[in-house]
């Protein structure tokens, strides 16, 4: 495999499309050497295959606002690689969003989703539409404008959205009440449903719960416990919020959250009422953690974030790029233990360079958040058996499906020196079940 020669490539028919490439270049470099062991992935082009969506929807999304005005938002559906199962990613409804960004998501979510166990391929997908600031009436004929146009490229067996940024509970709702008038079927096409029509218990808080077991298995490799840690946490959703909950109960401390307007300390930990408080604060959709550190006495940095703290482990939990080498500087040099990515690709590549040379334990987003698309493929199982299970069993599941991620991980990824690599473990293990199902399906 010519790294080099796929990338410029891709540079050439993708100029500006960074988070995508960078995507594409971390996965190549990691697999490389596995993939030059297999002759046979090379003769069929499996990286040259890979790389590119299988297919790309836009459109526009014409809808009106409360004073009556026609406001235009630009649409996308990026179904990637359906190899192992039927698309399956999460909606992001953001001002921010591009099609680099969900080409890059899209493309994390092939590996992620291969390695839960689960059968289901990659996808993302999103509009420009930012919700904050809209009237719940807005919001539902956002949705339901944008529903109309995707609705014939999605279903049970071909493409299932769910939430992300921008889309909670509220917007699923709206999105699936037009799929299903539209399709004239009610079916299990979106995870993340309420519980009231097919939705399954804790997958609000299944990512932050995920990615904390997968961080408790890498300290128990290294000899560490995560009892007595104290723990950064960025964002203030509903990731964060899982992440906060699970790491509480499992005795660390988390000592703070973090927002666009900057980042709050408390040093006596985030939880009981203040864990709580997170979920009105993002229900405010106010997009700021301010109002935290004045409720309860704690400190407020505005404009900062808050891998400047010491601590023994860093969680983003936000979004992509959001620690970069500065930050990881700051944060080995205050000793940091362990670094677990549940925000997709939060980490830049010089992040995660200076992470790796030091030896510091980091998860990458595709293994440490799977937590919450394990639990999307849960969901999807309950709604074909026409069953709900409780909540102690998807629990149990998916600490099950965390396990074997982390086992994958740490038989790809172990170096000769005893350190393991969980990012060219977590990429090596997801691609080689990708490439050897594509492999055997022929050119297609």
């Amino acid at each position: 495999m010519n790294i080099e020669k796929i990338m410029v490539s891709l540079e050439s028919k993708h100029p500006g499309e960074q988070e995508y490439l960078q995507a594409v270049r971390e996965v190549l470099t990691s697999i490389e050497d596995v993939y030059n062991e297999h002759p046979e992935f090379e003769k069929a082009k499996i990286a040259e295959r890979l790389v590119e969506p299988d297919r790309i929807f836009t459109f526009k999304v014409p809808w009106v606002d409360d004073k009556g005005d026609v406001q235009v938002n630009l649409g996308y559906r990026v179904q990637y690689n359906n190899a192992i199962g039927p698309y399956k990613g999460g909606l992001r409804f953001h001002s921010s969003v591009t099609l680099s960004i969900l080409k890059f998501l899209g493309f994390e979510q092939i590996f992620k989703n291969a390695l839960t166990t689960l059968p289901m391929g990659g996808g993302k997908g999103g509009s420009d539409f930012n919700p904050r600031g809209k009237s719940p009436a807005e919001v539902m004929r956002f949705c339901q404008a944008y529903m109309l146009e995707l609705w014939p490229h999605i279903g049970p067996e071909t493409d299932i959205p769910a939430g992300d940024i921008g889309v909670g509970a509220r917007e699923i709702g709206y999105l699936y009440g037009m799929y299903r008038k539209l399709a004239r079927e009610n079916t299990g096409v979106f995870t993340g449903k309420g519980l009231e029509y097919g939705g399954s218990l804790i997958r609000p808080e299944a990512t932050g719960f995920g990615g904390l077991y997968f961080v408790s298995q890498m300290l128990e490799t290294a000899g560490e416990s995560i009892k007595g840690k104290t723990i950064a946490i960025s964002g203030f959703g509903n990731v964060a919020w899982g992440a906060a909950l699970k790491a509480t109960e499992m005795g660390a401390k988390v000592i703070t959250i973090s927002g666009p307007d900057g980042y709050v300390l408390d040093e006596n930990g985030i939880s009981g009422e203040k864990i709580d408080y997170m979920l009105e604060l993002r229900s405010s959709c106010n997009d700021v953690v301010a109002p935290y550190a004045e409720k309860f006495g704690a400190k407020f940095f505005p404009g900062k974030r808050p891998w400047e703290v010491k601590v023994d482990i860093a969680l983003p939990c936000a979004t992509q790029n959001e620690l970069n080498a500065d930050d990881a500087r700051m944060l080995i040099n205050n000793g940091v233990k362990c670094v677990g990515e549940i925000s997709n690709m939060g980490c830049t590549p010089e992040a995660i360079d200076l992470f790796l040379a030091h030896k510091i334990i980091y998860g990458p987003g595709k293994a440490v958040n799977a937590g919450g698309v394990a639990t999307s493929g849960l969901e999807m199982t309950q709604n074909a058996m026409h069953i709900n299970w409780t909540a102690a069993e998807v629990d149990a599941k998916l600490q099950q499906i965390m396990s074997e991620i982390h086992a994958q991980c740490v038989k790809y990824g172990r170096e000769p020196d005893g350190y393991i690599n969980y990012m060219k473990g977590a990429n090596v293990a997801g691609f080689l079940k990708v490439a050897k199902a594509m492999l055997s399906q022929g050119v297609v």
